[in-house]
């Protein structure tokens, strides 16, 4: 008798999709916690930089949850990447952060609607409602400048 190591049945490991998906996702999460920090470091009103210090602490819990779903799936752990070079200056993070939040909204909730995976679909469709959340805040602040 054969026990897997995985806790996802076969069909879910050998989903080349949701792993691309998952991988993409790790990536992008990652690159935007290394950002955000240097957003919130840019950030001078106090309140301003509470609340980038608050979505970066949501990206970082996106980022757990896709890494260990990833590695539930895969068996193995991912090294994540930064794929995009942080702004440097304050106006240039809000846009880049802005446009990037929207962007992923719509990445997550055609990645949800790829998968048959359950939990992956809860995974993809909270964060984005967490990423749709973090575009309004971007671009009240945006629109503050």
């Amino acid at each position: 008798m054969y026990y897997s190591y995985f806790p996802y049945p076969a069909q879910y490991r050998e989903d080349p999709v949701l792993i691309q998906n998952l991988q993409k996702a790790i990536n992008g999460e990652f690159s935007a916690v290394q950002c955000y920090r240097r957003l919130a470091e840019l950030a001078h009103p106090a309140d301003v930089r509470k609340q980038i210090e608050e979505i970066r602490r949501d990206e970082i819990r996106h980022l757990r949850d896709f890494s260990s779903l990833y590695g539930a799936i895969t068996g193995k752990p991912i090294m994540p990447k930064q794929t995009e070079k942080c702004p440097d200056t304050f106006t240039r993070g809000l846009d880049a952060a802005f446009k990037d939040e929207q962007k992923t909204v719509d990445f997550y909730l055609r990645a949800a609607e790829e998968t048959s995976n359950v939990k992956a679909k809860g995974i993809f469709t909270r964060a984005a409602r967490d990423e749709q959340n973090h575009a309004v805040w971007f671009l009240y602040y945006l629109m503050d400048r």
